[in-house]
């Protein structure tokens, strides 16, 4: 209740001056709350894949974990009726064989005027035209990784541009906010002396075009381009491209402008100059047909590390993630099916030369994708931030590489598909068949190909006459060489809630 008081009290001070009396009254009204406790237990060599990864960083890496979990919210659309639309939460995670004792997991407000939302903090955050629960995640910002505070303007909702009679919409976002993986880090590297950085900032933009008004037409196209980077901060062990050792901490390059608009160098650069940071991004289309009762999409996710496929040079149908989402009838079986296939072999070829005075040839290839020579990867308290197909540097420990914040198994052909039903109101269910061929990295390939099949089949009862309360029981498994094999079971219990709803 100190915290629902504290955000109250900020939010009628901002507000105070808007003259939004009515809406400060009703800030302490609408709020959910709710708490859980999870336990694992197994066999193996890690935790099954999906009892770890799409867990917003909080899944159990180990194969015996207890964690407590609590939050409070409130969501900024039960405000949808008035101009300003105002929400917060906080969420906090506790428990025991988890990479963090205690964590706080989200810790966020939402202030909104119309269709434009400021958000401030740390909220998780599903990825783009994706199914949470079915779906491999995006390719750039997935849903793998813990949230990272920020500030972020964003128009949270498609936007139908005035005149277009709601034909055609945008939606978009720009971010910058901080790691919170300092210490992680640290501990990481501690019987090590590979590099790692702390204190690094981060910046994300996106804009997304959709054509089409389903109220009078079923079909609609959604594109559009979704950028990121990791910037700043201060380096340790930093090594050069020709094997030099920087000493002691090294101030890393980068500002606000060279994020947004990707330029500078980074300090272990020399004669190759580079953009300033990590940068990544991701291409998008998705194509809807919505009949009545049911629904059909197909989209893909056309991943770049570089310039070179950020214009597409070497093939546009070349690195993407494909997927196909159905969502069937009502009915007591099946209700959606979401298949994948994901592939990221390519990588604009093997061969990479940066332009130089002497060798004027400029050959952007061998992507290498979520790896930076600065960085590590694209990777946030040891779990990638975009797709976990591509193994986190948490797997590093078990795949010979202990220490290193690099991901050397990044060439990829996956498929995937996911399956839920709700056979009654109260009842629903889940699996996840993932199979998997890895040939490590062009710096690090691997002698025989890795494969790993990870399972997961999960139901969830939310009893009529136990309001509020639920209960979950998963079964995971992983077989193969990438990975290793494992299985284990997970039981959850939970309780979700109001406090003073708004009839």
């Amino acid at each position: 209740m100190r915290i629902r008081n504290i955000i109250i009290i900020i939010l009628g001070i901002l507000l105070a001056p808007l003259n939004v009396k009515s809406q400060a009254d009703r800030l302490g009204e609408d709020i959910q709350y709710g708490f859980s406790l999870r336990g694992t237990s197994g066999g193996g060599d890690n935790a099954p894949f999906w009892f770890t990864n799409n867990k917003y960083g909080l899944g159990p890496v180990d194969k015996h974990t207890v964690q407590a979990r609590a939050y409070i919210s409130r969501a900024a659309e039960v405000d949808s009726l008035r101009a300003w639309r105002v929400g917060y939460g906080a969420d906090m995670a506790a428990g025991y064989g988890n990479e963090s004792e205690f964590c706080i997991q989200q810790l966020y407000l939402d202030v909104q005027w119309q269709m434009l939302r400021l958000s401030i903090g740390q909220k998780q955050r599903a990825s783009e035209f994706k199914n949470e629960e079915l779906s491999t995640g995006g390719m750039t910002l997935g849903i793998n990784a813990r949230p990272l505070p920020q500030l972020r303007l964003e128009l949270p909702d498609f936007w139908a541009i005035p005149g277009t009679k709601e034909w055609f919409a945008v939606k978009a976002h720009i971010a910058y906010g901080i790691y919170t993986d300092n210490r992680w880090q640290r501990n990481w590297n501690a019987d090590t002396k590979n590099f790692y950085t702390q204190n690094s900032l981060y910046h994300s933009k996106a804009l997304f075009m959709r054509i089409g008004n389903e109220k009078k037409f079923p079909l609609s196209l959604t594109f559009g381009l979704e950028m990121a980077c990791q910037f700043g901060g201060k380096g340790y062990n930093q090594i050069g491209y020709r094997g030099e050792q920087f000493e002691g901490e090294v101030e890393l390059g980068g500002n606000i402008l060279n994020a947004f608009f990707p330029s500078g160098g980074d300090v272990n650069d020399d004669s190759f100059t580079n953009a300033a940071g990590n940068h990544i991004g991701s291409w998008h289309a998705r194509l809807d047909w919505k009949g009545k009762g049911w629904s059909i999409g197909a989209y893909m996710d056309h991943l770049f590390e570089d310039h070179s496929q950020l214009a597409m040079q070497y093939g546009f149908w070349k690195d993407m993630l494909l997927g196909i989402e159905v969502n069937l009838p009502e009915n007591r079986y099946v209700s959606n099916i979401v298949y994948e296939h994901i592939g990221t072999m390519n990588q604009s070829g093997p061969i990479y030369h940066d332009a130089t005075l002497e060798n004027p040839l400029q050959i952007s290839a061998s992507d290498s994708y979520y790896n930076n020579h600065v960085y590590g990867s694209w990777q946030h308290g040891g779990f990638v931030m975009g797709n976990p197909l591509i193994p986190s540097p948490m797997y590093n420990s078990y795949l010979g590489m202990p220490g290193s914040l690099n991901n050397f198994h990044n060439r990829i052909n996956a498929h995937h598909v996911g399956i839920k039903g709700n056979p009654t109101p109260y009842i629903s269910w889940r699996t996840l068949y993932t199979y998997e061929k890895n040939l490590g990295s062009y710096d690090r390939p691997v002698k025989d190909p890795l494969k790993g099949h990870f399972f997961l089949v999960e139901a969830t009862y939310k009893p009529k006459k136990l309001k509020g309360f639920g209960f979950s029981a998963a079964y995971g498994l992983n077989h193969g060489s990438l990975l290793g094999n494992a299985n284990a079971a997970m039981l959850t219990v939970s309780f979700d809630g109001w406090i003073r709803k708004y009839n």
